[in-house]
Formats: structure tokens, C-alpha cells, sequence
């Protein structure tokens, strides 16, 4: 077709269109992809579970202590067996309830099997399958707490830790990582305790207040929540 003396180039004008086109696909599927990236793991849901903060909840207690934990973390092992009795018999005369944070700091630490991550995502299969094993399978981890920098429990060694606290059917869950995303989500949101550079484990919050622990219970806890 010529008009005014000058033939229109329809290639490069289907060119010019299918650039276009091309490009609005690619800005529709990086879009996609974003936030595929940002958006949050599934989140656990069940009674007992704050799935806005990740807190796993034992007890009723009226004063909150909220503990941050990597089941990778040794510190956070003795920390269970310094104040574990303490927190237990706060959490049964209806003193506290007890929020457990499982976070995943240490997956570098486990030769690239992110045992971290892995264990925490176990920790929500338990609580979301039967909410009164969370406590003492938390426990039970802590006993066969392996060294840091070995690949950590497997997730069949795991599922016996679960087994043997009366919670079975969550293979798919703890094989699947179900919630390992939603873990590597919250795990930012752990709070910075005072002098710190950035989060760790445990961190240990009661009533909206970071502690400095001394190693005391009776101390950090109990005069606390009397005073």
C-alpha cells in the first residue's frame, strides 16, 4: 500500500508489535516470579499456633514467655536444661504461657542438609498435628541434639523423635518441608537481644522484654513475675 508517495514497512511495524508483546510477557512473568519469591510460606494453622508470629503456645498462663530456639544451637540445649524445670512448673501452676519461636539460624552449620530449617519445620508438623507433643518433643530434640557442623538427624530420625512422643502421619509433612518457608520467614523477625549485633538463639522474651540471662531461673523468671 502506498499512501502519500511513501510505502508502509509492515515488517517493521509487526516487528515494532511483537517487541512489544514480548516484552509485556516478560514483565508479566518476572512479576510472577517476584512474587513467587516474596510471598510468605504456608503458614501452620491450628488453635494452638499465633501463625502471625510463629509462636507455638503451651500453657494459659497470664504473663507470655517467648523463647527463640534453633534445635541446631547448643547453647539453647543448655539453656533447656538450665531453665527447662523452671519454665515446666511455671507453665503447670498456670503462671506463664510458654511461646516457642523454632527459628533457623544455623543451617550452615549442618554440611548443607539445613538440619536447622528441617527440625524447625518438624517442630510445626507436631504442634499443628497434636499441640500437647510440642513440648515434650522439643525436649526429646534437644536430647539427641546432634553436633554442630555434622549433617544433623535425618528426617527419618526425626519422625522417630515425633513417634516416640505419640505423633505419627506427618511424614509428608517433615519430608515435604511444608513449612520451611514460612520458618526462614519468621526466623528475621526474632528479636535483637540488648547489646547485640543482629538475632540468635536462644533469645528469651518475657512480657515484651528481652532478658540478659545470668543463668539463674529463679533470678531471670521467677522474681520477674513476682516483682
Amino acid at each position: 500500500m502506498v499512501a502519500n508517495g511513501r510505502k508502509t514497512n509492515w515488517f517493521a511495524i509487526w516487528v515494532s508489535v511483537a517487541v512489544v508483546v514480548v516484552l509485556v510477557v516478560v514483565g508479566i512473568v518476572v512479576a510472577v516470579v517476584n512474587n513467587q519469591a516474596t510471598a510468605p510460606g504456608e503458614a501452620p494453622s491450628a488453635s494452638n499456633i499465633d501463625s502471625e508470629t510463629g509462636a507455638i503456645h503451651v500453657g494459659d498462663g497470664p504473663d507470655t514467655l517467648a523463647t527463640y530456639i534453633d534445635f541446631m544451637c547448643p547453647i539453647c540445649n543448655s539453656f533447656e536444661q538450665t531453665y527447662g524445670p523452671t519454665i515446666d512448673g511455671l507453665i503447670d501452676d498456670g503462671t506463664i504461657t510458654l511461646d516457642i519461636h523454632p527459628i533457623s539460624i544455623l543451617d550452615r552449620a549442618s554440611q548443607g542438609t539445613q538440619f536447622s530449617t528441617r527440625a524447625a519445620n518438624a517442630m510445626y508438623c507436631v504442634a499443628v498435628a497434636d499441640a500437647d507433643a510440642s513440648l515434650p518433643f522439643m525436649k526429646a530434640m534437644y536430647e539427641n541434639q546432634p553436633p554442630e557442623t555434622t549433617p544433623g538427624l535425618s528426617n527419618e530420625e526425626i519422625l522417630a523423635i515425633a513417634d516416640g512422643v505419640g505423633v505419627t502421619d506427618i511424614d509428608a509433612c517433615v519430608n515435604d518441608g511444608t513449612y520451611s518457608k514460612y520458618v526462614t520467614d519468621m526466623t528475621p523477625l526474632t528479636p535483637v537481644a540488648p547489646g547485640a549485633q543482629s538475632i540468635g538463639t536462644p533469645t528469651v522474651v518475657l512480657n515484651d522484654e528481652v532478658l540478659t540471662l545470668t543463668g539463674d531461673p529463679q533470678a531471670d523468671l521467677v522474681a520477674r513475675l513476682q516483682g
